[in-house]
């Protein structure tokens, strides 16, 4: 990857060998290990047998989970919020776990609408809850550097299973909950 990265800043009209680039393919290579970690963790790995049982059948939210991707198709960055919601059929998940499932599917190549996906798809096949509720909102650097140049545009996506896709009231709860600030 160096030698891309070293070709890349060569193709621009740098030289890789002044002072302030000489160790950017190291940086570069370093950094996109870490920005695409998700494909080589095991959401089994993530969850580490953090399931408990319990009676509880409430709706159980983490909002606010901040989260930073990669846009496949102009590697650039994407980072928002994540909200999550489900309803527990005698199963929860410690809560710090959701967390780490957002950033197992965000430290790939993505576009926000597979993230949306991903998420809550993988929360339902380790719980197998009543329903499963996922909210993104996101900033696009491809849309604000570059292209249209839209710096206060934000994208929200939406996965909806079980309830909260065929209870509106269900729904709808969730929708007011992760509306509302903490304060």
């Amino acid at each position: 990857m160096r030698d891309i990265i070293r070709d890349l800043i060569v193709r621009l009209g740098e030289d890789p060998e002044r002072e302030g680039l000489k160790r950017t393919p190291m940086r570069v290579e370093k950094s996109y290990e870490f920005l695409t970690m998700g494909y080589k963790q095991n959401l089994d790995d993530i969850v580490n047998n953090a399931l408990f049982q319990s009676e509880n059948n409430e709706m159980i939210i983490v909002k606010d989970i901040e989260f930073y991707s990669l846009c496949e198709h102009h590697l650039l960055p994407f980072y928002g919020k994540c909200h999550i919601a489900y309803i527990p059929d005698k199963t929860i998940i410690g809560l710090s776990k959701l967390a780490r499932v957002v950033d197992h599917f965000a430290r790939r190549l993505q576009i926000q609408e597979r993230l949306t996906t991903e998420i809550s798809e993988s929360i339902e096949k380790v719980l197998r809850p009543m329903g499963v509720g996922v909210v993104i909102e996101a900033s696009h650097l491809c849309m604000m550097m570059r292209g249209v140049q839209k710096q206060n545009s934000y994208a929200v996506t939406s996965a909806l299973r079980g309830r909260f896709k065929s209870d509106s009231r269900t729904r709808n709860e969730f929708l007011n909950l992760i509306r509302k600030r903490r304060y």
